[in-house]
Parts: C-alpha cells; structure tokens; sequence
C-alpha cells in the first residue's frame, strides 16, 4: 500500500522504517538538510536499545504533489507545527488521516480536516512512544519494543473495517497498535506526566541527571494532581489504571524507580531532554492549554504542579536559550 509519512522526525522517522519494514510503498515529507542527508544516503537509524542499526531507502519529497494520492497519510508533527499543516492533510487524497503527536486541540483539528476535506477522510490520532535524536547524518532511537502506537477516534471506537485496513500496514511485523476509544482523553492522560516532566526538564537545564530526588517526587506528585484534575473534569483515565502509579502503594515505586533510571541514565535523554531542548515553542503551547483547561475548576489546588513549574526560567528565556533558529508557533487555520 501507499503511505505518506509526512514528517521526518525521530517519530516519523521510525514510523516509516516500521512500515518500509511491512514491505509498503512509504512516502516521507522531509525539508532543507535533512531531506538531501535522506536522499543522499538513505534512512539510517540506530536503535539504541536493541543495539542494531538499519538503513532504509523511502521516497523522500518536500511536498504533495497535486493529484497524488496515498492509502493512509500520517501526519507526525510538533502540535504547533500540525496546526500549520491541516490545509496540506485536508486536500490529500487519502481515506486515512492519522495525527500522530501530543495533542491538546484535538476536536478542533479534526473538525478543520472535516469541513476542509478532498474527499471522505476518517481522520484519527495517535501516539508512538518513540525518543531519540537526529544527528551525524542518522536518527539515534529509543523505544522499549518492537514498535507500537496508541490509535483510535475523538470518542469512539474504530469501525473494525478500518482498523483490520490499518492493522494490515503493518502485518508480517512485530509493530502493534493499541486501539483506544478515546483519544481526546488519552492525551490528556498522556500529559499528566510530559508537562510535569517537561518542567523538570528546564529547571535542570536539559540534563535530567541534576534532578534532586525531591524534584523527582514533585514530578510524581504532580502527575497525580493532574489525573485527580481530569477525573473531576469528567475524563476517562487511558490506559485503565494509569493513574495507580502515582498514588501512594507498589505502583508507584516501580514507577519512581522507572523515573529514577530515565533521569541518570541516556534514556531520559533520548526520551525527554532532547525533545524539550527542541520543542520549547511545543511544551508552552501545550501549558497554555492546559491552564486554560485548570481554570474550569479553579476549587482544586495543584500545589506539586504548581511548585514543580515556578522553579524553570520562563518561556521567553527557554526560547533564548533552546530555540534561536526554530520558529515560533504558527496560527491555526480556521
């Protein structure tokens, strides 16, 4: 089948070696250096964990051409950066949209897609629990499996045609897709740990290796004020259960200890610091989002959040510091 990857990432970067892999006629949207670096020598990642190295060879172009269509479109962006390209995802000709990518504004995107839309599209979201760095040429990886992504609907299950048509890009490997009914929930979820994280991130200057084990118990004390936040906010806790690990027992020492390795180890920097230094326009975009979200119950105090947050420099400083060749958000269509 034919697939556009548009994107050219870590994650997408991955996204695409996992379904070349499935033996799929890929597609990947790459721009400026990176793109000629992929055309000239192919897509070489170096998947850390699993200690091996793979190139692979997609087509690789700088945009869609008129007419082109593909079976499935994944679009694998900053969240700033997938608000720039919806007028690009809803003139494909595709039946398939998938935003893969942390995701406050969700509804908004799909609604866009729908009404701006070249054809039927069922359009969807997704999250692929992949970290790493593109440098020298090649994409340093880190995942902890064969590869797999959290997929579903806003809020609803996906019709089992489409999810046997998508679960075929991927046949004959070990990448696995987690089908969720709820993936507006799912990514609220989902940043009750990056946000706090993120935070951290800062504070220690991008080296998660100077965290004290107070700001390591802030951060889980947080993650916990965030799910007790969405629950009275009305959302559903994706994946079942996540919320346990924060609170006081077992589940949450093994997710300490799980904090404590990422944080003196290279996994919290292929994981969480390398995209922090690169995403500081993301990370501010998505905390406006979520106090925006904290004011609906402004009766429930958050103070590890809040204690967690005050101790990084603020945002214009981070953007000195990080993003002095990145651009800033860009307006949303619509």
């Amino acid at each position: 089948m034919k697939v556009l990857v548009y994107g050219a990432g870590v994650i997408g970067c991955f996204l695409a070696h996992a379904l070349m892999d499935a033996g799929q006629d890929v597609t990947l949207l790459a721009r400026g250096e990176w793109k000629k670096t992929l055309e000239q020598n192919g897509l070489v990642i170096r998947h850390r964990l699993q200690k091996k190295t793979t190139v692979d060879h997609p087509a690789v172009t700088d945009s869609v051409k008129e007419g082109e269509s593909f079976d499935a479109v994944f679009a694998v962006m900053q969240h700033q950066q997938m608000c720039g390209i919806l007028p690009d995802l809803a003139r494909i000709d595709t039946p398939f949209v998938i935003l893969v990518g942390n995701n406050l504004s969700a509804p908004d995107m799909e609604k866009y897609l729908l009404e701006n839309t070249k054809g039927p599209k069922t359009v969807l979201f997704g999250f692929q629990g992949t970290g790493g760095r593109r440098e020298n040429g090649r994409v340093d990886c880190v995942r902890f499996r064969d590869g797999s992504m959290s997929l579903g609907g806003l809020h609803a299950q996906v019709p089992e045609e489409s999810r046997a048509k998508l679960q075929a890009l991927f046949a004959g490997t070990d990448y696995r897709l987690t089908w969720v009914p709820d993936m507006d929930a799912w990514y609220r979820c989902h940043l009750t740990l990056v946000l706090p994280a993120a935070y951290l991130c800062y504070t220690t200057g991008c080296n998660l290796r100077k965290a004290t084990s107070r700001q390591r118990r802030l951060l889980m004390d947080a993650a916990n004020e965030a799910f007790g936040l969405l629950k009275a906010l009305g959302y559903s806790v994706y994946p079942p259960g996540e919320d346990e690990y924060y609170q006081p027992g077992p589940k949450r020492m093994l997710m300490a200890a799980m904090v404590f390795v990422m944080a003196k180890t290279v996994i919290g920097d292929l994981a969480a610091s390398d995209h922090c230094r690169h995403a500081v326009t993301e990370m501010e975009g998505l905390d406006e989002l979520w106090r925006a979200m904290r004011r609906n119950r402004p009766d429930l105090p958050m103070p590890a959040w809040e204690a967690l947050r005050s101790e990084m420099p603020p945002w214009n400083r981070l953007h000195e510091m990080y993003e002095k060749t990145v651009p800033r958000a860009e307006k949303r269509p619509g």
